[in-house]
């Protein structure tokens, strides 16, 4: 007799948990039935994502193409206030001198400190950006390779004697003070 009511109460305790633990994953898996699909769509915008992909905002227009075109753009506005200031000669366009840049900024600012410090542009690119373009670099002191510098090591291996780290700052100002010039 006490086996059987130990095996009963074994058989018991076993069912309570199941149906516990049952009605758990059910709660967790969301409502069943008549409208289940209104309610787990209003639970999915209360909770947060907890993946990354999810947290960035999505464009009708992929956000790779707008970039582009905001830059390509940016760049078209530029043009004729980097050649009126001596930072382009008359032919060239932002476009052409940008290209190895992946931001805008960067280049405006590699301009600004070639200018700034009389340190060619080409030479100044290709040790900054680690990109060899056609562009004669045959006079520059280019580091070997095709490692980025970034600004500040490039023009203190051009211009050694130069304060990299104040021409840089200053060069970064004067190509944010171009952004807004032309509301970007």
């Amino acid at each position: 007799m006490k086996k059987t009511l130990l095996v009963g109460a074994v058989l018991l305790f076993g069912v309570a948990i199941s149906l516990t633990f049952g009605a758990e994953r059910a709660a967790a898996q969301g409502p069943a039935g008549n409208g289940a699909a209104a309610a787990a769509q209003e639970n999915s915008h209360s909770l947060h994502s907890l993946n990354p992909i999810n947290w960035v905002k999505k464009d009708s227009k992929n956000s790779a193409d707008a970039s582009s075109e905001n830059r390509s753009d940016a760049e078209n506005k530029l043009t004729p206030s980097l050649q009126a200031q001596g930072l382009l000669p008359a032919g060239a366009t932002a476009t052409d001198a940008c290209v190895p840049f992946t931001s805008l900024d960067g280049c405006l600012a590699a301009l600004h400190a070639s200018h700034n410090l009389g340190v060619d542009f080409n030479c100044l690119r290709a040790d900054a950006t680690g990109v060899h373009t056609s562009a004669n670099i045959s006079g520059c002191k280019v580091v070997d390779g095709e490692k980025p510098e970034g600004l500040t090591k490039a023009i203190h291996q051009l211009k050694p004697d130069a304060n990299a780290k104040q021409a840089t700052k200053e060069a970064e100002q004067q190509a944010k003070d171009d952004l807004k010039g032309i509301g970007g």
